[in-house]
């Protein structure tokens, strides 16, 4: 089935038109197909076959609990960087046995309440957070089982604020201090060593990077195992990237796998992915109505319903997003997209060409499935938007738009005013 398709030249999202679901909700709003979520994990199954693989899908691409479910029913475990992620996952239907618990500054109640869950596995990022999990561990009377964070120092090629491997960032052990932290871990009574961990950033559209990371990574199984400590689960993390841009020649899923099988073919390790960006992206549309289309000094402007605080990527990452008519035209013109919030960066697109757009018709942001609605906010005040998943003919909305009343009611006068 396809995901996203012109019918009678008006943009549907699998069997449902987008002009259907704009007459039931107000604009703006995100839509997510429950098929492509299944597709893709579908693939990332199928495509690694040949290796003893676990998929944990990182919740913090998009956190709804129906995006959620939809992976519990697969079979899909998770990662997740706070205990609200963790929360979200259990409550979805995850086992705690294929919940991962990532981040960089873990609290000491973070630590207790996975500890009481007995999920899966620790990533550590830190000595310092390594001697406190123990701690806890050994209050509560048991033992967590963890897996460094090795940061290999290898470029991942991809947007600065993403990458995530390089020596300058937050992320992960030093690799030259690897050996060093796993003999420490060992000596510890609370916890339990079982495996590594890497992840290099986000959005990262070629192998090269991951290959010369999984190489690092499995000189450094291949030391610890010399030395007596046995590593059991490789965690290769997520960065997998999607095609944002029609004309784009990424990689895929298929391509990735394959990667991973011939990387880890002789390894006798469980390997665990945690993708996020690629199993969620291209499922979803932010669909926003034009609201004026402005003659401006050199640029026609289209000001659309939707802002910076609904989707904040084109701002903070000077992100490239798909815009489509929901109703094509033949005719085409080249605008600037912006929204109502009062910054010049809210701004969608510059200098776009494309399908011509009138005054309240309706346009689709695309890839909007991934770190949209998560990083949303009611920035000026404005409500943070509904969430409408599509399944085959039907769709229900899945987070409701908030009320004007209830965001204001959220703060409280001091008792003098």
């Amino acid at each position: 089935m396809q995901t996203f398709y012109y019918k009678n030249n008006s943009l549907s999202i699998e069997q449902v038109s987008i002009v259907d679901i704009a007459k039931a909700i107000d604009t703006p709003f995100y839509c997510y197909s429950q098929t492509h979520v299944e597709n893709a994990y579908d693939s990332y199954l199928d495509n690694l076959s040949s290796l003893d693989a676990s998929i944990c899908y990182a919740v913090k691409a998009n956190s709804n609990q129906a995006i959620i479910k939809t992976l519990a029913d697969k079979g899909c475990g998770a990662d997740v960087v706070s205990e609200g992620e963790l929360q979200r996952a259990l409550a979805a239907g995850i086992p705690a046995e294929k919940i991962v618990f990532s981040g960089v500054a873990k609290t000491e109640k973070e630590m207790a309440y996975a500890l009481s869950k007995d999920i899966f596995q620790f990533n550590i990022e830190s000595e310092n957070e390594l001697h406190r999990l123990n701690q806890v561990a050994l209050r509560l009377n048991t033992k967590a089982r963890i897996a460094f964070r090795i940061n290999p120092d290898v470029d991942a090629k991809t947007h600065a604020k993403i990458s995530t491997g390089k020596s300058e960032n937050k992320f992960g052990i030093p690799i030259s201090k690897a050996l060093h932290i796993y003999k420490e871990a060992n000596k510890l009574v609370g916890i339990e060593i079982q495996g590594i961990d890497v992840h290099i950033g986000s959005q990262l559209t070629c192998l090269k990077p991951f290959r010369e990371a999984f190489a690092k990574i499995k000189a450094v199984v291949n030391s610890l195992n010399q030395t007596g400590i046995k590593i059991k689960v490789i965690d290769v993390g997520g960065g997998l990237g999607v095609e944002y841009q029609q004309d784009n020649d990424n990689i895929s899923i298929r391509d990735y796998c394959k990667m991973l099988e011939q990387e880890f073919a002789d390894c006798a390790c469980k390997i665990v992915l945690e993708p996020g960006r690629s199993m969620v992206a291209n499922s979803g549309l932010l669909v926003s109505k034009v609201i004026y289309k402005k003659q401006g000094q050199q640029s026609i402007f289209l000001i659309i319903d939707a802002a910076m605080n609904d989707l904040l990527r084109p701002s903070m990452y000077d992100a490239h997003h798909e815009i489509l008519p929901v109703r094509q035209c033949s005719e085409r013109e080249v605008y600037d997209v912006v929204g109502p919030v009062c910054e010049t960066g809210d701004t969608f697109a510059r200098n776009r060409e494309m399908s011509m757009v009138e005054e309240d018709q309706l346009v689709a942001i695309a890839s909007a499935g991934a770190y949209g609605a998560v990083m949303s906010s009611t920035y000026n005040s404005r409500l943070q938007i509904p969430e409408v998943l599509v399944n085959q003919n039907t769709f229900h909305i899945i987070k409701p738009r908030g009320s004007y009343q209830s965001m204001i009611e959220l703060d409280s006068l001091a008792p003098w005013q």
